[in-house]
């Protein structure tokens, strides 16, 4: 049979690295391709590396019918899960496909929802006949996480963890998640990065390992530096007495915190344009 190579099946899972995939290939050389391919009729759903490997070299495979695919979310679903369970895929990696889990079970309770809303009344039995019938329904909606913890457990992550994959994905420029696919940079760190502008991630990502750890370093330093001149100039929420709030005068509360921001951004554009100054000197 031909099999098909769906490319968007393919991308769908981050790709080996050179070092992985040269491990495959020898172990596949010297034992034989002992894992069959998961075909979905003729698409080829799992498998990819071995089946590039083994048409390279002429060697033989063997392939496997899955029955639990009605659609391309059931696919999906099905590598996800496939993959969460893997020792070797990365802690980033893991945060990914439990988010892309989660799109995909929510986007299916909510149409699950609408389709109950919108059925029609059963039509009602006539004095001269009752008509009876069982309706065919689909299998089971698999319940979509309910919490962030549901989802950190199945990705086996904190949730702190997961909080910074999400905002690495919604923020991150391409370079600055490339870095932290490759492990350039942690998770924590490349979440700190994101906060950045676009082009100072970038920047930072083009400079390497040590520029991204110094890039994250700064913004943790002027999240600290913030923090406590809050805590400094803050008014305490409950006070045992008037003379726990005698001398604090309010607006000038806010005055000095203005104050202190327009000092951290007057730090932060010196600092950048030393950084500047030092990548074109």
């Amino acid at each position: 049979m031909d099999i098909i190579v769906n490319e968007e099946l393919k991308a769908y899972i981050d790709p080996l690295t050179p070092e992985e995939h040269a491990a495959l290939e020898r172990s596949i050389l010297n034992e034989g391709c002992r894992d069959a391919l998961v075909l979905w009729g003729d698409v080829l759903v799992d498998g990819h590396n071995r089946y590039g490997i083994c048409r390279k070299h002429g060697l033989p495979f063997n392939t496997v019918q899955s029955a639990l695919f009605k659609s391309m979310d059931d696919v999906h679903l099905w590598m996800i899960d496939q993959h969460l369970g893997r020792r070797s895929v990365s802690d980033f990696q893991r945060g990914v496909l439990a988010l892309r889990k989660r799109e995909i079970l929510a986007a299916r309770q909510q149409l699950a929802l609408v389709d109950a809303l919108s059925a029609e009344p059963a039509p009602q039995a006539t004095s001269e006949s009752t008509v009876t019938s069982t309706p065919i329904t689909d299998a089971p909606v698999a319940p979509a996480f309910k919490s962030r913890e549901d989802l950190a457990k199945a990705a086996r992550l904190s949730s702190s963890q997961v909080v910074m994959i999400e905002k690495i994905q919604k923020q991150a420029a391409p370079e600055l998640v490339a870095a932290v696919k490759s492990g350039v940079i942690s998770i924590n760190a490349a979440a700190a990065v994101a906060t950045l502008p676009a082009e100072e991630q970038v920047a930072a990502a083009s400079a390497g390992k040590e520029e991204l750890k110094l890039a994250a370093k700064r913004v943790r330093d002027a999240k600290r530096a913030a923090r406590e001149a809050m805590a400094e100039h803050s008014v305490p929420a409950f006070a045992p007495d008037d003379a726990a709030t005698e001398g604090i005068d309010p607006l000038a509360t806010v005055a000095a915190l203005q104050q202190r921001v327009a000092a951290l951004e007057a730090e932060n554009a010196e600092l950048r344009q030393q950084l500047q100054a030092l990548r074109n000197p």
